[in-house]
């Protein structure tokens, strides 16, 4: 029998809280046999990102940001398909969702600081083009 590996850890100690996961299964589409149409392998994951205890404030609020497309309610919805197991779906679906939450609660990007350009590459561009500039001028045929 297939077990799954849990908690899904969205980043650091904080991972998704099993309790909150909302799961619901339909058949899939697509080839399959006699077997697709008796068994429900297709996932649809929910997680209610608005109402939920398992994140941090700051988190929750980046997240409600971040996926304001693809949340309806406050919920965000994941769907697997891809593999004919329930169980292996279910797998995805979760994995699925803590990288999703992942990449919308991680920190914004340092600011970058601006820096000069240094002298010294300055005056080489300007050596480099003055050298192009001598070649190109030595291959006019003006004193001919």
């Amino acid at each position: 029998m297939y077990v799954m590996s849990g908690p899904y850890v969205v980043r650091g100690s904080v991972s998704l809280p099993e309790a909150e996961l909302m799961w619901r299964f339909s058949r899939s589409s697509g080839p399959g046999g006699q077997h697709v149409n008796t068994s429900d392998t297709q996932v649809e994951l929910r997680f209610d990102l608005a109402r939920t205890e398992g994140l941090p404030e700051v988190w929750k609020q980046r997240a409600l940001e971040r996926l304001a497309g693809r949340l309806h309610d406050g919920v965000v919805t994941v769907r697997a398909s891809e593999h004919r197991s329930q169980w292996r779906n279910r797998e995805a679906a979760a994995v699925r969702l803590a990288a999703l939450l992942a990449e919308a609660t991680a920190p914004p990007p340092r600011p970058r600081r601006a820096t000069r350009v240094p002298r010294g590459i300055n005056e080489r561009r300007l050596r480099e083009k003055k050298r192009r500039s001598e070649t190109k001028r030595g291959r006019s045929a003006r004193d001919w």
